[in-house]
């Protein structure tokens, strides 16, 4: 960061150099000799080039002529003499001084550094000056020095140096080294801008002592009109930069950009491929589904015409000749296979419900012991909030490479941030005092008195001091800040416009006066001039006030970082300012306190602060966490009245009222209160075994599993109930036996409902998602446990229940005698609706069926085909409540923020930098691999809108080659005991250069390498030595030992994404910056078709880092992950429904195509309602399977097990006897709580759980109470012709149960003595 000082020092070079060109004395020409001569001979007083007309004298001095070979070597002619120049011994070390600057500054292009040398090589040495330069008498001053020259250059050099050299970085900052060396953007700067401000002293007052006027021309002779004189332009040789400097640097040597190649639209037809499969598959449907009815009606039996919809649950006829003919026929295998499994079911749960209800304290207390020992692991409960925790798993890509990141360097910061408007959004226009410069327009914020606002907020937010209750201190933004030179400066780092002023409001009020007493210059000039060059070191070249535009932390403040909302790179149109404050992240638990209360106490100051001319939004790091806690907790309230108004519902839809005087004895509320209970001790055993095992808790468990557990909760506590009240008791027949016998009929189906979501669910817990992960535990635990407790505590409880209604004890106060009578069997609203036919008459006529098919096939169409349109992501303004201040930061960022996150390509340890090769396989200058790590980043931001990467990447290994290249003054060693030497050590002679070993082409190799780098990180960027690496490179380097020798560890080289507004951007950065790293790496691994022994190198690898790639991770293979999640549980449902239900595969084929339905009906309302795919919405997708499986299974069963004689007498029977339990115990139970949610402050809550929720019940119950029962009508299985012998055989009543007998038992040798299951498996 403070690297960028390396511009300010490439500015005041360029100004040496120009100095040192300028100071070049040129000889008077009043006319042109026709022998050549010289203008100026050796220096004059301060150093000033003297006039001299003479001809070139020879160069004597060995170590001058040396140094003229190596910067001038046209000048030497190949014989061994002494060369004739128009220049001293004291010249040629005055302008090999003043090229250092120039040399770190343009050495990663040699083209570039020898063109430009060789323009101040001819000016200075040629001994042909007078041929192109020309002085007048009158600017000779009396002591024989020159105050203006006249230099007339070919346009061919002109050209040829400038497009050698507009295009070389500085690697630090990311921006053009000639954005320093021509007084405004590199962008904007022309070769006749360069020469001029290189050249005429108003342009750039304090660094050139005397005008030198540049005059192109094209023609070989010009005449100049001012000296009635004639001059040869200077045609030097140029270089082309084009097979001499790396892409980087030189654009003609970079390859052609590939075009972008644009995403080719599929049609058919001009429509969109999947709507049209759809569209055509629909049409397909309908004609063959409307074939199919035709032919029914005109050939189709004669039952299939005239089938006869009465039912009556309670008719105990025979089944009818139909069924007996049926039944006369020879069974298949399967049909006894199932009835053998249906029996063994029915046998099991008869004696085991007939137990449970004969010891309901032994069951009850025995259940109450297991819960409370499972829930008192909660005593070991930890819920996981950190969002890397909860949305990476620790075996991940990115989380593996946060984590090596964090290990080998520092995880990345905490940002405390603010952006700030102007309460006046017009643009103004500033007039200065002086009539020299025009007006111009600035944005809003550069107002003044809006300026010294902000300043006064920054200071006030820089000299906070927080209290720390848990560490008992004060701590101040010093204690925690990120400061780049510390020890050396300790203040810290604030990436703000201000810091242009180095945050002292008499900065910003200062001004410089002309001669005439006016404004010459304010803070505008200084806030443009900074803008061109952070870098800068004074302004005063630039006509400004005499301040530095470094920061007083010491580093450059970038202006795409500080400013925001301006077009292009025009900064002064900038419509907001953007203030970061960049503290440390260590993971130290007291670092992370002392953290958390200074962002505590500054969130505290921006939420009473209000501005006078300024508006402000901000965040911090802590904000959004704090906010969701909030919002958690805002939520409870809606949870609980939630679950409150879905008690009620159960409560009171469970009783069986008759009339007002018996309306307490016929309310089950403490039953309805004891099935929530068993509800909530699931889930609480669920989370107390976990907690025994160490699985950490997330939010979503806490929001979503009681809300599953309650669908299938309820959703078995009214089958089991109103199967009860429904059931007809036989003569004789005890409370315990008929309790046994509802059990035996219900227990199957909520056995297979029950497995087959514990199954799904423990499934899904394969995923490596951690949200996904830990839900699926919890969830299949909780459903298990849930069922346990139905069929052993619930079922004693129901027992216990109907004893009291039975003695006529009121509900609530059953220690109060009634009377007892009997209970006679009556059945609820909705099942009477249903007794009456008239679901049969709605929903299954001869008009309904098939429409309800056409609709409900052609509503599944239109949802494929727009399933490939939803979106991935998760848009975090979602996760903050609406009246949070952070959704006005959130709507700020992305309306002016004009640069995104950092990233870092890191290079993992393994490579070797000593060497040639391995050098070049990495830094981005000449003479390095065109495939390069940098040459490949590089090229990347050559596509910006592609590849989301912005800025050229900053490099501390050419950084480096240049801090310790021949020519540089950085590196130093102190003579007396060869330590390292800081540039910013004054006295010269103290130290001497450092001398390498082992070099090649001015680069270090070997040992040198290592033995310097360390120095290189230590020294702090100044005028002497802008490439310093300490600031800039200080955490970038981590150096290791290896063989007991230090060598380079990792290191990472860092860049900016674009601005990423959306979830898809983000996404596409992270899988571009993922490709790019892998490419790099496969490209290092094969050296180009090099052995790899050649170059020393082993195989690294190389990976991009950016602070969100961990949460976007995720959604790089969302998708595949959702099919193989949804997949698998669908699969594990399909097997269970297959098995349980005596391996009747076309029921589990039925049950499961409804199933997916239902899901796909989700995936259509997420793409209508915009509701994007992500952790939170695959975790209800998984839950949506689950409850599918209540509406679905129990009704599928039921028509499975019916023995009426068609399939549609079935489908009502199945609707009878199971529909009404699940439509009134799942589908207007979560109604009710779901349209609470609907009042939820949470915006995920309105968009993830209540309209996901709402749409889990609304597709549930429409297709498996209305959709179902028609599809099995038309394509149902066939009658279990076993079940249909045993029912004409007497063996089992109407309600398809068996016929059980027994009395009381007599003894307790056996289990179950009274009970006797009349069963014939045959």
């Amino acid at each position: 960061m403070v690297s960028g000082m390396e511009r300010r020092v490439r500015s005041t070079t360029v100004f040496f150099v120009l100095l040192f060109l300028i100071m070049e004395k040129f000889g008077e020409v009043r006319s042109l000799s026709p022998d050549s001569h010289c203008i100026w001979y050796g220096q004059c007083n301060d150093g000033m080039n003297c006039y001299y007309n003479g001809t070139a004298k020879e160069l004597t001095d060995p170590k001058a002529i040396k140094l003229l070979k190596e910067m001038c070597p046209h000048l030497i002619s190949s014989d061994t003499g002494h060369p004739k120049t128009c220049c001293s011994a004291e010249q040629i070390f005055t302008l090999n001084a003043n090229m250092t600057l120039p040399r770190t500054l343009l050495a990663r292009c040699p083209s570039c550094l020898k063109n430009f040398i060789n323009l101040f090589c001819h000016s200075t040495c040629d001994p042909q000056q007078s041929d192109f330069m020309a002085v007048n008498a009158q600017d000779i001053t009396p002591t024989n020095q020159i105050k203006t020259v006249y230099y007339a250059i070919s346009e061919d050099f002109v050209f040829g140096m400038f497009n050698s050299c507009k295009n070389v970085q500085d690697p630090s900052s990311g921006k053009a080294a000639l954005s320093m060396l021509c007084g405004m953007e590199a962008s904007q700067c022309t070769p006749k801008q360069w020469l001029r401000f290189l050249g005429e002293k108003s342009l750039n007052p304090d660094f050139v002592p005397f005008n030198i006027y540049f005059n192109i021309s094209s023609n070989s002779t010009m005449f100049l009109d001012i000296l009635n004189l004639t001059l040869h332009p200077k045609n030097a040789t140029f270089e082309p930069c084009t097979g001499r400097c790396s892409c980087q640097d030189c654009s003609t040597s970079c390859q052609p950009i590939e075009p972008t190649v644009l995403s080719i639209v599929f049609t058919i037809l001009g429509f969109d491929p999947l709507e049209f499969i759809m569209a055509c598959t629909f049409l397909a449907f309908l004609i063959s589904f409307g074939t199919a009815l035709i032919c029914s009606y005109f050939y189709g039996k004669k039952r299939l015409r005239t089938a006869v919809y009465s039912l009556n649950a309670d008719d105990e006829s025979p089944i009818g000749a139909a069924d007996a003919e049926s039944a006369s026929q020879k069974t298949h295998c399967y049909d006894r296979l199932g009835a053998r499994m249906e029996g063994l079911f029915e046998r099991f749960f008869c004696s085991w419900g007939y137990f449970c209800a004969r010891r309901p304290v032994v069951v009850i207390g025995s259940a109450i012991i297991v819960c409370i020992a499972l829930s008192l692991g909660i005593i070991f409960f930890k819920v996981t909030t950190d969002p890397v925790e909860l949305w990476s798993a620790p075996d991940s890509r990115a989380r593996q490479e946060k984590d090596y990141f964090d290990d080998n360097f520092a995880p990345f910061y905490r940002t405390e941030m603010l952006i700030i408007e102007a309460k006046n959004k017009s643009q103004w226009l500033h007039h200065p005092d002086s009539l020299r410069i025009l007006p111009k327009l600035f944005g809003p914020v550069l107002q003044k008195d809006v300026l010294h606002e902000v300043l006064t907020l920054q200071n006030k937010i820089a000299s906070l001091t927080a209290w720390s209750d848990k560490l008992q201190l004060n701590v101040s933004l010093e204690d925690i800040c990120f400061s780049p030179l510390r020890p050396d400066n300790p203040r810290c780092a604030i990436m703000s416009v201000l810091n242009y002023y180095q945050n002292d409001p008499k900065n910003l009020d200062k001004t410089t006066l002309d001669e005439m007493g006016w404004t010459d210059a304010d803070y505008l000039n200084h806030f443009s001039i900074c803008t061109q060059d952070p870098l800068t070191i004074s302004d005063l070249l630039l006509k400004g006030v005499n301040l530095s535009c470094l920061a007083d932390f010491g580093g450059p403040v970038m202006p795409w970082v500080a400013l925001g909302g301006f077009p292009g790179e025009n900064y002064e149109n900038a419509t907001a300012l953007v203030i970061t404050f960049i503290v440390n992240n260590f993971k130290n638990e007291t670092f992370q306190e002392m953290a958390m209360a200074w962002e505590k106490e500054f969130i505290k100051l921006m939420r009473e602060f209000e501005g006078i001319n300024i508006t402000v939004s901000f965040s911090t790091e802590r904000s959004i966490q704090d906010e969701l806690n909030r919002q958690s907790r805002s939520d409870i309230v809606t949870i609980l009245i939630s679950y409150i108004v879905m008690f009620v519902y159960v409560s009171v839809m469970l009783g069986q009222y008759r009339s007002w005087s018996r309306l307490l004895i016929d309310s089950k509320m403490l039953l309805g209160l004891s099935g929530v209970l068993i509800v909530l001790a699931s889930v609480t055993s669920s989370v107390g075994f976990f907690s025994y095992v160490g699985i950490p808790a997330t939010l979503i468990i806490i929001e979503v599993v009681p809300f599953l557990v309650l669908a299938v909760g309820v959703d078995n506590i009214f089958i089991l109930v109103q199967t009860y009240q429904r059931t007809t008791r036989h003569a004789g027949e005890t409370t315990e036996q008929l309790i046994a016998r509802v059990v035996s009929r219900v227990g199957p189906s909520m056995m297979l409902t029950s497995f087959s979501e514990s199954l799904a669910f423990f499934l899904g817990a394969l995923s490596n998602m951690p949200a996904v992960k830990v839900f699926s535990l919890y969830a299949a635990m909780a459903v298990f446990i849930d069922f346990l407790l139905q069929m052993s505590c619930f079922i004693s409880l129901l027992t216990l229940d109907a004893k009291r209604q039975e003695a006529g004890r009121p509900d609530c106060c059953c220690c109060i005698s009634g009377q007892p009578q009997e209970t006679p069997t009556k059945p609820g609203i909705l099942h009477s609706l249903a007794n009456r036919r008239i679901y049969a008459k709605v929903f299954l006529n001869n008009v309904t069926r098939p429409l309800t098919m056409v609709i409900f096939v052609g509503w599944l169409c239109v949802c494929i085909s727009v399933v490939n349109k939803i979106d991935l992501g998760l848009d975090q303004k979602l996760a903050v409540p609406k009246d949070s201040y952070v959704l006005k930061y959130f709507s700020s960022m992305e309306k002016y923020l004009s640069v995104g996150s950092p990233v870092y390509f890191v290079v993992e340890e393994g490579h070797d930098y000593t060497t040639p090769f391995g050098q070049n396989e990495i830094c981005g200058s000449s003479g390095c691999l065109e495939k390069s790590l940098l040459g490949r980043v590089y090229e990347a931001t050559r596509r910006p809108n592609s590849s989301y990467i912005s800025y050229p990447p900053s490099s501390w290994l050419d950084d480096y080659f240049n801090w310790i290249g021949s020519g540089s003054s950085c590196c130093r060693q102190f003579i007396s005991n060869h330590s390292f030497c800081r540039s910013t050590v004054a006295e010269s002679k103290l130290c001497e250069p450092c001398t390498l070993k082992h070099e090649v082409n001015g680069r270090p190799i070997d040992s040198d390498f290592t033995k310097y780098l360390p120095w290189f990180l230590e020294d702090n960027p100044g005028v002497t030595c802008p490439k310093g690496g300490h600031a800039a490179y200080g955490s970038a380097v981590k150096m290791t030992s290896r063989n007991n020798q230090s060598v380079v560890g990792a290191s990472y080289f860092m860049t900016y994404h674009s601005v990423l507004k959306t979830s898809t951007d983000y996404i596409k950065a992270l899988k571009f910056a993922r490709d790019l790293g892998d490419n790099i790496t496969k490209s290092m691994s094969s050296h180009d078709g090099l052995n790899p022994k050649d170059s020393g190198n082993v195989a690294v690898n190389v990976f991009p880092y950016s602070i969100f790639y961990v949460f976007y991770e995720q959604y790089l293979d969302l998708v595949p992950k959702t099919v193989f999640n949804l997949g698998l549980s669908g699969a594990a449902i399909f097997v269970m429904t297959f098995v349980l239900l005596g391996f009747d595969l076309w029921t589990a084929v039925i049950v499961i195509v409804t199933i997916a339905m239902i899901l796909v009906s989700m995936f259509g309302m997420m793409y209508f309602w915009s509701i994007t795919l992500n952790a939170l919405s695959l975790v209800n997708l998984v839950m949506t399977v689950g409850i599918a499986v209540e509406f679905c299974s129990h009704i599928a069963r039921a028509f499975a097990i019916s023995t009426h004689p068609t399939r549609l007498a079935r489908a009502e029977d199945a609707f009878l006897h199971m529909g009404t339990s699940v439509l009134s115990g799942i589908t207007l139970t979560k109604l009710g709580g779901i349209v609470v949610l609907a009042f939820s402050k949470s915006q995920l809550f309105r968009v993830f759980y209540f309209r996901m929720y709402a749409c889990i019940v609304l597709f549930g119950a429409l297709h498996g109470l209305f959709f179902l029962p028609v599809l099995l009508s038309y394509v149902g299985p066939p009658v279990n012709k076993v079940r249909a012998n045993r029912k004409t055989s007497g063996l089992v009543d109407s309600d398809n149960s068996p016929i059980l007998t027994g009395g009381s038992p007599s003894s307790d040798s056996s289990l179950y003595p009274d009970v006797n299951i009349i069963y014939d498996g045959r």
